[in-house]
């Protein structure tokens, strides 16, 4: 079952230092076969307040995503990242195929 590293970014200060974490984060998730499904992108709010922008990285699994942030080549550009934005960064599950609603329930 996939997994998926979301980000919400309510600020991101855009310089030399986010240039740098963007130019060298795809090379961190190719070790775990992780790919950007949604980074920014056009949104329309139907309820609530904008929570920021949403980043969303695919991985095979929960340990691959798990692998992937505590990797020494992630935690060495993670700084860059972190020290110049506002986010939450967390990881969750995806469903498996014909995951119906109600599964929840049980």
């Amino acid at each position: 079952m996939s997994s998926y590293a979301v980000g919400l970014l309510r600020r991101v200060d855009m310089g030399p230092e986010i240039i740098e974490y963007l130019e060298r984060i795809d090379a961190t998730l190719a070790p775990f076969n992780g790919r950007f499904v949604i980074h920014g992108g056009e949104e329309t709010m139907f309820e609530g307040e904008h929570p920021g922008t949403l980043v969303v990285i695919e991985f095979p699994s929960r340990a691959a995503a798990d692998e992937w942030y505590a990797s020494s080549a992630y935690q060495a550009i993670l700084p860059l990242r972190a020290d110049h934005s506002d986010s939450a960064i967390f990881v969750v599950d995806g469903v498996e195929p014909g995951h119906r609603a109600t599964d929840v329930l049980r």
